[in-house]
């Protein structure tokens, strides 16, 4: 596999890839694999080695007008012993290029050729480091990289509609205030109705007129009541356009879902507690989620398979992870007991003893969730 990996916009330790996909009515097309890569200096490359154990990858996918930023999540997993990567779908992010419409498709099957491809070298590029596994399972035995896919709001639905058409392919699903319901926005339901899907098939990229909302821009930026940098072309206060073929593949993933799909890994769904939906701004907006009906999105996560884990996070927005900093440690320590629950590490006993110090006895981070009445375990189990 030819790769060109260059120095990704968050600047080191990211790289990113550029993937070519199949052009469309559009032209050229292209996702982007961006990946976290320390140099681990505290040890030499043979020590590391020889100690390193089977390979394990997260890679994440985002939403709907979005793009990869959350640096702060590569860089706790990769302490974990996770090595992480992110994909930017074409037309989103990184992967926009210039006349292409943002964000725009009509199946949410076309984002499979994204998927295929940022797999493949992510088991390419953990396969080309020193010490790594073999670039490709003999045949007959299961192959020693463990990935676990993590998407958010829209990526969210992707992920668990790709996850259940292709059984056995990811070791887990992480869905970050995933967007499974039509349900999910009052806003959009109302789009829903009528002539959509006569409109969807003679004029697909035909703007829907929906009220341009920037209250959930404003709760994350910087330059607002947030604290991250965020590019306004790649995801603008108001979202990309919403166009008919776009919104009838998002109606077409949700009554996929309500048919029923099953999705054979282990999925933990994060969200928040409450969500707060309104034309006019409310502080309250800073501690919810304002884009979805979470009520909506846990009952038909509960749905999706029979290892469901659902943990409703306090005070975290739409994207937990982006959430003040409480809301998001919590969001990070269910995630990491989680994966530590799921895929037990068999690192050396110093490095795990290192991790424990850091962040508390698995013990006593249980009985603190025991206390607060937190995450309980199973299918279509909830949080408080």
């Amino acid at each position: 596999m030819d790769e060109t990996w260059t120095e990704d916009i968050l600047g080191p330790p990211f790289r990113s890839l550029t993937l070519p996909l199949e052009p469309d009515d559009e032209g050229p097309r292209v996702a982007t694999l961006v990946s976290y890569e320390p140099e681990d200096k505290d040890e030499n490359e043979d020590e590391r080695a020889a100690q390193r154990p089977p390979e394990r990858a997260v890679l994440y996918l985002h939403g709907f007008s979005d793009y990869f930023l959350q640096a702060h999540v590569a860089a706790e997993l990769h302490q974990r012993g996770w090595a992480f990567f992110a994909l930017d779908l074409h037309k989103h992010g990184r992967s926009l290029l210039p006349g292409q419409t943002p964000g725009f498709v009509t199946s949410l099957d076309d984002y499979d050729a994204d998927l295929e491809r940022g797999l493949a070298a992510v088991r390419h590029r953990l396969a080309s480091r020193p010490g790594g596994p073999a670039h490709a399972p003999t045949p007959g035995t299961p192959d020693r990289i463990e990935v676990v896919l993590m998407a958010h709001s829209t990526g969210g639905l992707t992920a668990a509609l790709w996850a259940a058409r292709n059984p056995g392919r990811v070791a887990g699903l992480v869905l970050n205030s995933p967007w499974l319901d039509t349900q999910g926005s009052a806003l959009l339901r109302s789009a829903a109705q009528g002539i959509l899907d006569t409109v969807s098939r003679r004029r697909p990229k035909a703007r829907l007129r929906l009220p341009e909302l920037g209250f959930y821009f404003r709760s994350l930026s910087d330059t607002r009541d947030g604290e991250w940098l965020i590019n306004p072309v790649w995801r603008p206060e108001s979202g990309f356009p919403i166009r008919a073929g776009w919104l009838a593949a998002v109606l077409a993933g949700h009554a996929a879902l309500a048919r029923g799909v099953s999705v054979d890994a282990p999925v933990l769904v994060l969200c928040s507690t409450a969500s707060t939906i309104s034309p006019t701004w409310s502080e309250e907006m800073l501690r919810t989620d304002s884009v979805l009906d979470v009520s909506a999105m846990v009952r038909r996560a509960a749905e999706l398979g029979g290892d469901v884990t659902i943990r409703r996070v306090w005070g975290a927005l739409h994207d937990v992870f982006l959430s003040r900093s409480e809301a998001r440690r919590e969001a990070m320590d269910a995630l990491i007991r989680w994966l530590d629950a799921h895929f037990p590490s068999v690192e050396p006993p110093t490095r795990a003893l290192a991790l424990d110090a850091e962040a508390g006895s698995a013990r006593d981070i249980e009985a603190r969730d025991i206390e607060a009445g937190g995450a309980t375990r199973g299918a279509g189990s909830t949080g408080p």
